[in-house]
């Protein structure tokens, strides 16, 4: 395996778990799973063996990657949890998961998911907007999955919910290697100053 070229070492993956999806983004995400490998970058991720979850996991495992996954307690069981990492930590709760997750990495990437991922996505978002982090957050839009997302936040910016910077809190591409490149080389707009107004 290559080294990160970056100070970049560990990279958390959101993505869906259920299993009846679309063939392509199950193979954006053993595609993404085995370019995260071979850059030489560790995956850390929910710890499931179902949907693209299993797949991404797999696919750095299959390119001799190291794969950390976290798993709450409900969710650790012979059919949920991967039994093949090289690492399964098991938290309390859905709140302990993120909090590790979060913890364990220096960036993070959004695959296509649904309520779970929007919501990870999202905090991670939030927490870069009010300065509580600074790494890179990345969208692997596959299938132009996340252009209704992108049109709804351009909204928010038009409409003034959000500032001008918070649309360059992360990156987009459409393949792997084209958004790992890009986190690699992310720096983080600044801003923060607007949050913390001191009376």
């Amino acid at each position: 395996m290559e080294k990160a070229e970056t100070p970049l070492q560990r990279i958390c993956v959101f993505c869906g778990s259920a299993d009846e999806v679309d063939e392509r983004f199950y193979q954006a995400a053993r595609a993404l799973g085995r370019a995260l490998a071979q850059r030489g970058f560790v995956l850390v991720y929910g710890g499931g063996s179902t949907g693209l979850m299993g797949v991404v996991a797999d696919g750095a495992l299959e390119k001799g990657g190291e794969v950390i996954g976290v798993i709450p307690e409900h969710f650790n069981t012979p059919r949920l949890a991967h039994q093949g990492l090289s690492r399964l930590e098991v938290v309390p709760d859905m709140h302990a998961r993120k909090a590790r997750m979060a913890a364990l990495s220096d960036a993070f990437i959004a695959l296509p998911g649904g309520f779970g991922t929007m919501e990870e996505l999202f905090e991670v978002l939030t927490w870069a907007q009010i300065g509580l982090h600074t790494k890179p957050i990345g969208l692997l839009n596959v299938q132009s999955y996340f252009d209704a997302l992108l049109a709804f936040i351009r909204r928010a910016r038009a409409e003034g919910f959000l500032y001008d910077e918070h649309e360059r809190l992360f990156v987009v591409a459409e393949e792997p290697q084209s958004l790992l490149d890009a986190m690699v080389g992310y720096r983080h707009p600044g801003g923060v100053a607007r949050w913390l107004r001191q009376e």
